[in-house]
């Protein structure tokens, strides 16, 4: 007689907030509490660390498996990695495990989720994948000052900062509210946009929004193009002339 074949696992997104323990939805500790195998991109050390202080009082010390996504802008060896880590979750929901994938503020918001769950499909496109939203870092900075992010016939924009001023002239141009995330890798280039549009004096520099260590700077004039800027840190501009 043949054994009946496994079902497969589902695959969760699971965005934890942007740091702050609290800021976890009740949602995400049920799902992170019912599932076999929890993962994390192991890319950052620091964002490894702080995914894994969010969840492990909710989840009793359960191990959670870190999946090393490189630091590079290099597509293949990108490809490679979205490749190995996809086959290596989907071992796991081949044999009919639940599985669920944390990450830093929302899943799908410049999440490392979005890569594996395409990857993830392409190689078994009848895998279940349920996305459980999270708390973003701008959400939580905009809520922080009290700035708020839209009102009437405004609009705002969230922008990369990973290849500087790229795009992000256009959205000053444009919108009375720009975030500007990923700010550590290009931020002289940043800068010298905020200076065109006089700018500087209305942008806040967030760094590791709702952690203990986190720090707010209002106005980024006297700031050097050089400043080392740990990976989570973020701009906030409110142009009140758009």
């Amino acid at each position: 007689m043949e054994e009946k074949s496994l079902r497969l696992g589902k695959l969760y997104g699971i965005g934890v907030g942007p740091g702050d323990p609290e800021l976890i939805t009740l949602k995400a500790i049920r799902i992170l509490r019912e599932v076999e195998s929890i993962f994390a991109a192991s890319s950052s050390s620091n964002e490894y660390s702080i995914a894994l202080s969010i969840v492990d009082k909710h989840i009793g010390g359960r191990p959670v498996i870190g999946l090393p996504f490189p630091m590079t802008r290099d597509k293949e060896v990108l490809k490679r990695a979205w490749l190995e880590n996809a086959q290596k979750v989907l071992g796991c929901l081949r044999e009919g495990r639940d599985c669920a994938f944390i990450t830093l503020g929302d899943p799908l918001t410049y999440s490392t989720f979005c890569h594996l769950m395409r990857t993830v499909k392409e190689l078994e496109p009848t895998v279940e994948v349920v996305t459980v939203p999270g708390i973003t870092s701008y959400h939580a900075a905009a809520a922080k000052l009290n700035y708020p992010i839209a009102e009437g016939d405004k609009g705002f924009y969230v922008v990369s900062g990973v290849n500087g001023g790229r795009h992000i002239k256009e959205a000053l141009i444009k919108s009375d509210t720009v975030f500007v995330l990923k700010t550590y890798r290009e931020f002289s280039n940043i800068k010298q946009v905020l200076e065109e549009l006089q700018l500087l004096e209305d942008a806040v520099l967030v760094k590791k929004i709702g952690m203990e260590d986190e720090e707010i700077k209002r106005g980024v004039e006297d700031l050097s193009e050089d400043a080392k800027l740990p990976y989570l840190t973020l701009l906030v501009v409110k142009n009140s002339s758009a």
